[in-house]
């Protein structure tokens, strides 16, 4: 039995999640559901990161206590676990004590690579990252499009340019693979423009007392990345009195996965490598990163008020429907688009009058006939879903694509049905074979789906056991 990690990044919890999120979760999701039905034995893990400058900003301009603030909206995260069917196995929350304990034992286990002096450097907020000159966009942060701020502070570094040969060693020769191949260069590309040490800390003053106290120095809280990037590890135990879960599924695991999106990409790729050479810890293989989600066009904003929630999608069109749009639309290495016209041609297309349709109409002429669907599927049909099989093997984690190879059984079938016309066929064994088809395909097609659309699947298997027929997705 193989051991399997699998993580979402953590997100800041200053605003509730938006659909971006439920693509992260659902796409990690995904990995680890197709892990546990090739018999792997899977971590899966999520949570949030409440330390963040920008969450105590935010909690101040609702005049509410940040630990309150925080509290709320790491709610509205947790509880996509049921609204989006997220099957986790952890969530951690870095304010708590078992996150703390793990940072600041990660801290003192880079020791030597960290070292203090005085600063002067621009700092967004909003990415929680210094930024040089060089950087900006019209002086501007080139992702939030505001000028970042002139911070003048002594604060801890990190010397992140004595990792910078093996950093470039490993991703180039793929010991730790960033898909897709563009992301990859990205990073060359970054680390090849010369690394530079980064800082790792800021005054317990500027971080309003909240954060995590730097080890031995409780004027000053960690980087909020430093502490967050540490997640992955503690929540396996590293820094407690249990540290098995660590060995198990980490340091003695060669399938770690990361799934992030490109925004965060150097947080991963750069800075989470080098804490961990430094610390003598053993590295992710896998870093999946995804794109963005624009809402007909545009970047998801709140001052344009197109921030697409996804439990209110979920409660207008079901968990399936959201899930399946996410994985089929949205190209999975890649960015995508939302508008509600898109969604609705998707559902009605491929769910409502796909599969859907498929299902139920098979089930009404086999109760309709009284048909006994006991033959052998004919070449054909093994055939194609053998060939569909295949395919998933050599490219799953293309999520659209895989998807997209799914319903091809149900364009087969679709296909096969007008082309038979069994509601006017009354040979009984010609019935028998033609339905046999079917149903071995629409069993498959419901396996193959487990680890895209769980529910769906149950559902599929269920009404083939029964023969009792209800709509996957009513028609909108």
């Amino acid at each position: 039995m193989k051991k399997v990690f699998v993580s979402t990044s953590i997100p800041f919890v200053n605003a509730s999640p938006h659909l971006g999120h439920a693509l992260e979760f659902v796409q990690a999701d995904v990995i680890a559901r197709h892990h546990r039905l090739l018999g792997d034995d899977v971590f899966f893990l999520s949570g949030t990161d409440e330390n963040s400058l920008k969450n105590v900003r935010s909690a101040e301009n609702t005049g509410e206590e940040v630990s309150d603030f925080v509290y709320k909206n790491y709610l509205n995260f947790y509880n996509l676990k049921d609204s989006l069917n997220i099957s986790f196995d952890d969530f951690i929350r870095t304010t708590e004590k078992r996150h703390s304990d793990g940072a600041q034992k990660l801290w003192n286990a880079c020791k030597k690579d960290i070292y203090k002096k005085k600063y002067s450097g621009l700092y967004c907020v909003g990415c929680e990252e210094y930024y040089k000159e060089d950087e900006l966009v019209d002086g501007l942060c080139p992702d939030h499009k505001v000028a970042p701020e002139l911070i003048e502070e002594e604060n801890y570094f990190f010397k992140l340019s004595d990792h910078q040969d093996k950093i470039k060693e490993l991703i180039e020769k793929d010991e730790v693979k960033i898909i897709p191949q563009s992301r990859k260069n990205e990073i060359l590309s970054f680390i090849n423009s010369g690394l530079q040490d980064f800082c790792i800390s800021r005054t317990s003053e500027r971080a309003r007392g909240w954060g995590i106290d730097v080890p031995q120095d409780s004027s000053q809280k960690m980087w909020v990345w430093f502490d967050a990037l540490s997640n992955y590890i503690n929540a396996l135990g590293y820094g407690s009195n249990d540290e098995s879960k660590f060995l198990e599924f980490w340091q003695n695991n060669d399938f770690k996965i990361h799934v992030i999106g490109k925004g965060i990409n150097r947080f991963h790729s750069v800075y989470w490598l080098a804490m961990l050479l430094s610390a003598g810890i053993t590295l992710p293989k896998t870093l999946f990163v995804h794109g963005y989600i624009t809402v007909d066009s545009q970047k998801m904003s709140k001052s344009l008020g197109n921030v697409i929630n996804s439990s209110e999608l979920v409660e207008k069109y079901g968990i399936d429907a959201v899930r399946y749009f996410l994985l089929r639309e949205i190209p999975a290495l890649g960015d995508g688009d939302f508008t509600f016209e898109k969604f609705e041609k998707r559902y009605n297309s491929d769910l409502a009058g796909g599969i859907g349709n498929l299902l139920s109409r098979t089930i009404a002429m086999i109760n309709k006939k009284n048909i006994v669907f006991d033959r052998e599927p004919e070449v054909r049909f093994l055939n194609k879903v053998q060939e569909v099989e295949d395919k998933l093997k050599d490219n799953f984690i293309q999520f659209n694509e895989s998807l997209s190879e799914i319903w091809e059984i149900v364009s087969f079938c679709d296909k096969y049905i007008e082309e038979k016309k069994p509601w006017t066929v009354d040979d009984e064994n010609e019935n028998k074979i033609i339905f046999s088809n079917i149903i071995y395909s629409l069993k498959n097609v419901s396996r193959m789906l487990k680890p895209f659309l769980p529910e769906t699947a149950d559902k599929m298997e269920e009404q083939i056991k029964t023969l009792k027929a209800e709509p996957l997705f009513p028609r909108i």
